[in-house]
């Protein structure tokens, strides 16, 4: 059975976001107001192979551990459908 995966990464609301910061700092300067609190992530889809939805949740969680995030700094979740 074939599933997609959609992963949201960010950086834990407890560290600096210097990306977030910058653009929220620079969003006056395009005159756009009204926007705060900006966070930069990444977002991956993948299709991941697996004999059940449980076996698929077990293996996006292994690479989100081991490979997409860095969990010092960032969490992630991650949504499973159907392919």
């Amino acid at each position: 059975m074939k599933f997609n995966a959609s992963i949201d990464i960010m950086p834990l609301k407890e560290l600096l976001d210097p990306q977030g910061k910058t653009i929220e700092k620079n969003l006056d300067n395009i005159n756009i107001q009204g926007l705060s609190k900006v966070r930069i992530g990444k977002h991956i889809d993948l299709t991941v192979e697996a004999n059940s939805e449980q076996e698929a949740h077990d293996i996006v969680d292994t690479a989100c551990k081991n490979m997409f995030a860095n969990l010092i700094m960032e969490s992630y979740q991650f949504k499973l459908t159907p392919s």
